[in-house]
């Protein structure tokens, strides 16, 4: 080896007189003191020392976090030593290997920040070297190993080296990585039923964050196994009956562990909850764990398809509303996800939600009350346009519910309520403008008319409001235009719709609207007297019919139907106006023409109908005339004008008696006829129609039947044989079925008669023989051969007398 160096040394040249082939091939030497300064390997051990200084405070200072921790919160430490155990363990040893680790790595850092350096530092002293004189020792570059060689610099390749990723290593790094999933999910626990038993066992005894951090992971493992994703977890839930368990559990635990750890107070039904303080230790613990459960809890919910659990979850989200209203996003998928139940569920599940979404807007008004009525809006818009009587009365709910919301904040509602309202009164200026069948239909449809119903019903539950009340007029304009929009017959039921939205206007809110010219003009445009061309066996329901079509407006139920509806519509309008001081003035055109109709009309039951209503009317008019004779008010003075009218009200009128005593017995017939409803039988299997191939051979027993039936013998059936005939046939039938008789009479018994009475009664049918062929030699007039229906001139009586016993007796001697 010194051999080596020193031929080394003596064959020292200039890199300027080096070819390119030598300088490739190593042989050639530098001058280490030329290479490698001593002042860069003083910064080398400085860098050194900082690193190792510094990762060696990291060690202690971490083991002083962990102490400080342990003094503090003993309970989160030993959930660590619990669950973490590997990160409170430093031992000696641990810290040797680690500054040893941290050396190595440190010298490839060191090495590679070196040739850095160097760069720099090589600019720098090539920058002082110009200026100085010995130029000629820089641009020497002497390679010797001996300087190397006592500073211990020499390289030594490491035992393992690194290989590069290239094509052939893909399919090894596939299957790394598919062996590292398969160790992923290895890890995860198996959820047995002793582990939830001794989980319920410790909510019972001491509730700690690493209890509901247990149970949180496993019912996320357990819903993350029902919707099918992939996904690594700490938990796996395998079974039915280890999944109810731990659904059971966290509904019953979870609520009433959070409650008595964060020290909140009891929560009732209908009292605001109390949110938990965002500085509590506890809280901040386990507050991601309450946020992975709330929405694992969505996540259930939504992919339950049976009703009852449905309910059950909702029951608890309504607990847990509090705690969603801490994480702003969850509030918002919780609200979307609440909305679709409230607006497409069952029954029992519609209620659940909205108490779930009046309270998540109770607790959060300002943040939510907005979004909130524009999303319930929208889905009560979308999950209208179909009505049928199962339907709408989960369309009257939804109706309720927006109004309870509507009435937590007015001036948001009036702004709402004008945008939407203006909205209605667009489409109907385009229906009118354009005249086409799109805007038209665009109206006449029952979306628009449940918006109409929706804002009604805000307008007169919310009634007086200073507010709102300017909104109810361009809102009777608009329930006016839609009337006079297409004014047909096809459109009546849409018409009394409106009408009846108007008489709710009426009776609300004191304002008076014209509804009985919309009414009585039914009469004039329909003929109650034509004759109808078809019979229905239901009668229409017009509360879910919108248009009728052509067949209907010819069937007789079409003409019932109008009846009842004019006769309920005109008794409420008259009701409504039945206190004020002008009802005989108001009732006065509708008499006339009600009398006008009476008189006209031939159908009874109509004419019934109207007639009851006129005598009621003009029974109150005549009530209330007396009552103002009597009244000493000035009709200037508005005030006593209205407390005469209240007077009465309270009172009572004739027609109102009248009314409330229809109206129960009209709502107790309603519910009867919602109660005897058609019913599907046997919907699991679809109906069958069978039908005979061809006509079926009778069996003995129905032989034998209709032969007894229609027997041969009898004497109706040898008349019809004998009816059809010619008359010359049907007298051989008559002489031939008269020997029959003459022939049954002689074998039938005498014993009962006398002598004389026998030779009476031979005496008497040789007479009756004789006019007999007498008849038969008669001419016979060709009429009678035409006509089969009538027997023969001489065979009429034209004079017919009784004759006397005596007359009897000389006849026969």
């Amino acid at each position: 080896m010194a051999a080596s160096i020193a031929s080394m040394a003596q064959r020292k040249r200039k890199l300027a007189d080096l070819s390119v082939e030598e300088f490739m091939s190593g042989e050639f030497d530098s001058d280490s003191d030329s290479w490698e300064k001593p002042s860069s390997r003083k910064k080398d051990k400085k860098k050194k020392g900082l690193v190792t200084g510094h990762k060696k405070g990291l060690v202690t200072g971490h083991k002083r976090s962990l102490q400080k921790l342990k003094d503090s919160d003993p309970e989160f430490y030993q959930f660590l030593q619990d669950q973490e155990k590997s990160l409170l363990d430093f031992d000696a040893s641990d810290e040797d290997e680690e500054e040893e680790n941290d050396g190595d790595v440190e010298d490839e850092v060191i090495s590679k920040s070196d040739g850095e350096d160097k760069g720099s530092d090589g600019g720098e002293d090539e920058k002082k070297d110009k200026n100085s004189k010995n130029k000629e020792e820089d641009d020497d570059v002497d390679f010797d190993m001996s300087s190397d060689d006592e500073d211990g610099n020499i390289h030594q390749p490491p035992d393992e080296l690194e290989v590069m990723s290239g094509s052939s290593d893909e399919g090894e790094d596939s299957k790394g990585e598919g062996k590292e999933k398969q160790k992923g999910k290895s890890h995860s626990r198996l959820v047995t039923m002793a582990m939830i038993k001794d989980w319920t066992q410790r909510f019972k005894d001491s509730i700690s964050p690493s209890l509901i951090h247990e149970v949180t992971s496993a019912l996320k493992a357990a819903v993350q196994h029902v919707s099918g994703e992939t996904g690594t977890t700490k938990y796996k839930v395998e079974g039915s009956k280890a999944f109810n368990a731990i659904i059971r559990l966290c509904l019953i635990e979870i609520a009433p562990a959070l409650q008595k750890m964060l020290d909140l107070p009891p929560l009732k039904d209908l009292q605001k909850p109390s949110l938990p303080k965002p500085k509590n230790k506890k809280w901040i613990k386990v507050h991601i764990d309450i946020k992975n459960y709330l929405t694992s809890i969505l996540q259930l919910m939504t992919h339950l398809s049976d009703a009852s659990m449905v309910n059950v979850i909702l029951k608890h989200i309504h607990r847990m509303v509090g705690y969603y209203a801490c994480f702003p996003k969850l509030t918002k998928l919780m609200m979307k996800k609440v909305i679709v139940v409230w607006s497409t569920g069952e029954e029992t599940s519609r209620v659940l939600a909205f108490l779930c979404i009046n309270r998540l807007v109770h607790v959060k008004q300002e943040e939510l009350l907005e979004t909130c009525i524009k999303q319930m809006y929208m889905a009560y818009v979308k999950n209208c346009k179909f009505t049928s009587p199962n339907t709408l009365p989960m369309i009257n709910f939804m109706q309720r519910t927006l109004v309870e919301l509507f009435a937590i904040n007015f001036a948001l509602t009036y702004e709402y309520a004008f945008i939407y309202i203006r909205q209605l009164a667009i489409h109907l200026r385009n229906a009118i403008t354009l005249k086409k069948k799109e805007s038209v239909q665009a109206v006449y449809n029952w979306q628009y008319i449940h918006c109409i119903g929706l804002w009604v019903r805000v307008q007169t539950t919310l009634y007086p409001n200073d507010i709102l009340e300017p909104l109810i007029y361009p809102l009777t304009q608009i329930i006016i235009g839609t009337i006079k929009l297409v004014p047909t017959a096809r459109y009546y039921p849409l018409r009394f719709h409106c009408v009846r939205a108007l008489n709710v206007i009426t009776s609300s809110t004191n304002s008076f609207i014209p509804v009985l010219p919309f009414l009585l003009e039914v009469f004039e445009q329909t003929d109650f007297n034509k004759k109808h061309k078809s019979i229905s066996f239901k009668p229409l329901n017009f509360a879910c019919i919108l248009k009728l079509s052509k067949s209907q407006l010819q069937e007789k139920a079409f003409k019932d139907g109008v009846i009842d509806q004019l006769y309920e519509l005109l008794l409420e309008h008259f009701h409504i106006h039945s206190h004020t001081i002008g009802f005989p003035e108001l009732a006065l055109a509708a008499v006339l023409q009600l009398k006008d109709f009476v008189k006209k009309c031939k159908v009874a039951n109509y004419c019934k109908q109207m007639k009851q209503i006129l005598e009621k009317v003009e029974e109150n008019s005549n009530f209330i005339t007396k009552k103002r004779k009597s009244a000493t008010i000035a009709l200037s003075d508005k005030n006593a004008v209205i407390a005469w009218e209240r007077k009465y009200q309270e009172e009572g009128t004739p027609l109102m008696k009248f009314y409330q005593s229809w109206r129960k017995l009209r709502d107790r017939e309603l519910q009867f006829s919602i109660s005897q409803k058609d019913q599907i039988v046997d919907a699991d299997q679809l109906p069958e129609i069978k039908r005979p191939k061809g006509p079926g051979k009778a069996t003995e027993a129905e032989k034998k039947e209709f032969s007894a039936i229609f027997d041969s013998n009898s004497e109706d059936s040898e008349d019809d044989a004998t009816r059809f005939l010619p008359k010359k046939e049907r007298l051989k039938k008559n002489k031939e079925k008269s020997m029959s008789k003459r022939e049954s009479d002689d074998s039938d018994d005498y014993s009962d008669f006398d002598s004389g009475e026998l030779e009476q009664l031979a005496r008497s049918g040789d007479e009756d023989e004789e006019e007999e062929e007498e008849e038969n030699e008669e001419p016979v007039s060709e009429k009678a051969d035409d006509s089969d229906d009538f027997q023969d001139k001489g065979d009429i009586v034209k004079d017919f007398t009784m004759s006397s016993d005596e007359e009897d007796q000389e006849n026969t001697k």
